[in-house]
């Protein structure tokens, strides 16, 4: 009797940590690149041990078709959990998106470095924001919005229930399309001063042909750009961040 219940409980904590390590191999802040692979899985571990109690009663028995069932059965939550790290991880993208459109109007476009947020070279605006934005989740404890959305995904994929994939496919696509149209929200200020600049300096061209505009319009652009982006960092990590928790809310069916 006593091993039959350790079986039932271990069958249970392998279940949770399926999904649990999934979503936290992908997911902002706990599944950043320069994070080692082992600290996730461990840290998922950990809280696979801690909600494994409060969501153990929606765990099904192991399923006893044989080897096949069980793999499909893993497959399946580590597939939510995936879905889960990839929904958030888009989300998030629009940072690195939003920089990028910025550093290119700014004049940033060649200045490269690494990303850490992104595992790749990125312009500066983009690892600037990134990063930020990261640090601006853990400060606001929207962190735990997310940990509170892992346990939430129990009550919107069932254990044991194959997810529809057209579903899925199309919710991440859903979340891409949102991600960018905030991202150039967050780029629109950037993009309306730089165009009027533009304009500015054609005008001038036209009206003093002998001015080599060129010579001045780089320098310009680049302090415009910088003293846009001085001007609007708290308004653009602000939009942001009402945005994520607002997706969050309505992904998870927060009450």
């Amino acid at each position: 009797m006593l091993s039959e219940f350790v079986g039932l409980e271990i069958f249970a904590l392998m279940v949770v940590f399926a999904r649990v390590g999934g979503a936290f191999m992908i997911m902002p802040v706990f599944g950043e690149a320069y994070i080692s692979a082992r600290i996730r899985l461990l840290f998922a571990l950990v809280f696979a041990f801690i909600i494994t109690p409060v969501v153990g009663e929606q765990i099904p028995n192991a399923p006893q078709a044989g080897a096949t069932a069980l793999v499909l059965f893993i497959l399946a939550e580590i597939t939510i959990g995936v879905f889960l790290g990839v929904v958030l991880r888009v989300m998030v993208a629009a940072l690195s998106t939003a920089g990028g459109v910025i550093s290119l109007v700014s004049g940033f476009a060649n200045a490269l470095l690494f990303n850490p947020a992104q595992a790749d070279q990125g312009s500066l605006q983009s690892v600037f924001l990134s990063l930020m934005g990261v640090l601006l989740i853990l400060v606001t404890d929207l962190h735990h919005v997310m940990l509170m959305g892992v346990v939430e995904t129990y009550r919107v994929f069932p254990p044991a229930e194959i997810p529809m994939m057209g579903d899925l496919a199309e919710t991440i696509a859903r979340g891409v399309a949102d991600s960018f149209a905030l991202a150039m929200k967050l780029a629109s200020p950037f993009i309306v001063l730089i165009l009027l600049f533009f304009v500015m300096l054609g005008l001038i061209a036209r009206m003093m042909p002998q001015l080599q505009v060129f010579f001045i319009a780089m320098p310009l652009q680049i302090l415009i750009g910088l003293y846009i982006f001085l001007l609007t960092l708290p308004t653009l990590m602000m939009v942001f961040l009402e945005e994520f928790a607002e997706n969050l809310a309505r992904f998870f069916m927060f009450q």
